[in-house]
């Protein structure tokens, strides 16, 4: 005849899980006290937690948003979501600094050695090359995900974020000695011929993480500022075809399909569709222009990762229009 299952000590039940959370003692000096196996002890504290003796709390400090970034995380099938916080007078310059600062620690914390990062441009890329600071890291290596675009003294232009960044992490160095896009196709395929530019372009497919920023199609925005990028009659043409926004100057709609168009002949860089065979890839992205671009992106499935601010997060979990089917697009300029 077999024994009946003992009933619960709560009494001992009590006082292990009182000697190990509140005084701190170990397993094996519990044990000790008690006069009981060590193994005893551990399974004491399993049950206390099962008998609901032990309940634990998880209470985050202000400013976190561990629940919001569950949400967005659920909604859009990410690997992970991380949110700064902002305030809602902030300008976009401010926001993308926030939110660049949020990106650097998030590089550090995951960095790996031998890791082959992707880079491409603009005002949150160097936001969070300015706020990352050295690291042990070893034999990582940077690749530039776009040649130059704008002015090559400025701060977001892709080759010098990627060579300080490369001077940062002391990592190794492979960029695109060309421009980000160029007048015809014709050009392009010089320049793809050259050895070094297409040294970079062979090492997309090794690449274990790319960092890329989300931008809008806007006169104001980054790539209109000097009109050496996409000129106004591009940017009609674009919108026209109902692009949303740009990964790397490859523009996407709002349901987060490609639209192809004459530029993509023209852009020296990485495609969406290689940018989707990469493990990991993190968007940084935010501001009062950026929630449906992002939420593009996430549909189309361009990034995994996305680091952005608690006000656009919100955004993305507000109610969207239906969705309907939407195939790629090709025309040409009006």
């Amino acid at each position: 005849m077999s024994r009946p299952p003992q009933k619960a000590d709560y009494r001992l039940l009590a006082k292990v899980a009182k000697l190990y959370y509140e005084q701190g003692l170990r397993q094996r000096e519990i044990a000790d006290r008690l006069h009981l196996s060590r193994p005893k002890v551990s399974r004491l504290i399993n049950q206390a937690h099962d008998e609901g003796i032990v309940q634990i709390i998880i209470i985050p400090r202000p400013g976190n948003y561990h629940e919001l970034e569950d949400e967005v995380e659920e909604k859009f099938n990410l690997h992970e979501v991380i949110i700064t916080e902002v305030n809602p007078a902030d300008t976009q310059e401010i926001v993308s600094e926030k939110i660049g600062m949020t990106a650097a620690d998030y590089l550090l914390r995951t960095l790996q050695d031998k890791d082959v990062l992707g880079v491409s441009w603009g005002t949150t890329i160097s936001a969070m090359v300015n706020a990352l600071q050295p690291t042990v890291a070893k034999k990582t290596q940077i690749v530039q995900l776009i040649g130059g675009l704008g002015p090559p003294e400025a701060e977001a232009h892709a080759n010098i974020l990627c060579q300080r960044m490369s001077q940062i992490l002391r990592s190794k160095l492979t960029l695109i000695s060309a421009p980000g896009i160029v007048d015809t196709q014709e050009i392009r395929q010089i320049f793809l011929s050259d050895r070094y530019v297409q040294a970079a372009f062979d090492l997309f497919s090794s690449i274990d993480v790319a960092y890329v920023g989300i931008g809008a199609p806007t006169p104001n925005s980054v790539i209109m500022r000097d009109g050496s990028i996409i000129t106004q009659k591009e940017l009609e043409y674009l919108k026209a075809l109902g692009a949303v926004g740009d990964i790397a100057l490859r523009f996407f709609d709002a349901e987060g399909q490609l639209v192809r168009s004459t530029i993509d002949e023209r852009v020296i860089g990485i495609s969406l569709e290689e940018i989707q065979q990469i493990e990991r890839v993190v968007g940084i992205a935010g501001g009062p222009q950026k929630p449906e671009v992002i939420r593009g992106a996430l549909k189309g499935g361009w990034v995994n990762v996305l680091v952005t601010d608690q006000i656009t997060a919100e955004q993305l979990l507000g109610v969207e229009e239906p969705s309907h089917e939407s195939d790629s697009i090709e025309a040409e300029p009006a």
